[in-house]
């Protein structure tokens, strides 16, 4: 169905998340990739189009043998391609994205669930208003709420496009005290603890948009780490 990811991009992005897990993994034991090659017992070359993601799904043995060189369970090693490991939150603009890349870029990221921070989950871009989003997203696995409180009102907006955004952010920051934006952050701080969730607003650049504040203060006030969608 359109604006659904496919089976191909789920397992693409395992693909690349179990590559970058195992990158991250030999760089912290300053390992070569012959090196993982020759402890795992596997040809340099399967290593290579794994890491290159060059093939999305490896053999359950070749998995099992790259957790036991790595000293952990094929359950740890595979958690992280599915995406049930982490938590924190995804900066998350859609600006000059398909739903499809879009998606595909949550599921990258681990994203369990999207947090909208838009006043109005409508938009003119195909697949991003508040029925076809929840619909993609469901078909990934990936969870939906929409945060009103947490919106940005019509009148403060002006400030973000004409290049005054410090002021709009400190008008902003002023309404996330005001009941029930208190209530929302709560919400979504304490779902951010325990799994990874995309804060979803429409401009890619977060410096333009009022997410800003909401990433800073989960940065700030909450440890929580904070990472773009890119």
């Amino acid at each position: 169905m359109a604006g659904r990811p496919t089976t191909d991009a789920l397992q693409r992005a395992q693909g690349k998340r179990l590559a970058l897990h195992l990158r991250r993994l030999r760089a912290l034991r300053g390992w070569s990739r012959a090196q993982l090659a020759d402890l795992a017992g596997i040809s340099p070359r399967t290593l290579e189009r794994i890491e290159a993601e060059s093939t999305s799904n490896p053999g359950l043995f070749t998995v099992a043998a790259l957790a036991d060189a790595f000293d952990v369970s094929v359950d740890e090693l595979v958690a992280e391609a599915r995406g049930t490991a982490g938590a924190g939150i995804v900066s998350a603009g859609y600006e000059g994205r398909s739903i499809e890349e879009f998606v595909e870029q949550l599921l990258v990221r681990n994203v369990r669930t999207v947090a909208d921070v838009r006043l109005t989950p409508l938009s003119r871009k195909p697949g991003f208003s508040k029925t076809k989003l929840t619909d993609a997203l469901t078909e990934a696995g990936i969870g939906y709420r929409h945060l009103r409180a947490l919106g940005n009102p019509k009148e403060n907006r002006p400030p973000f496009w004409e290049g005054r955004a410090a002021e709009g952010r400190a008008v902003f920051r002023s309404l996330l005290d005001q009941d029930p934006a208190p209530q929302a952050l709560d919400e979504l701080f304490d779902l951010a603890a325990k799994e990874t969730v995309a804060v979803l607003c429409f401009e890619q650049d977060e410096d333009r948009c009022h997410r800003k504040v909401i990433c800073d203060m989960a940065r700030a006030d909450h440890g929580l780490p904070v990472a773009s969608l890119g």
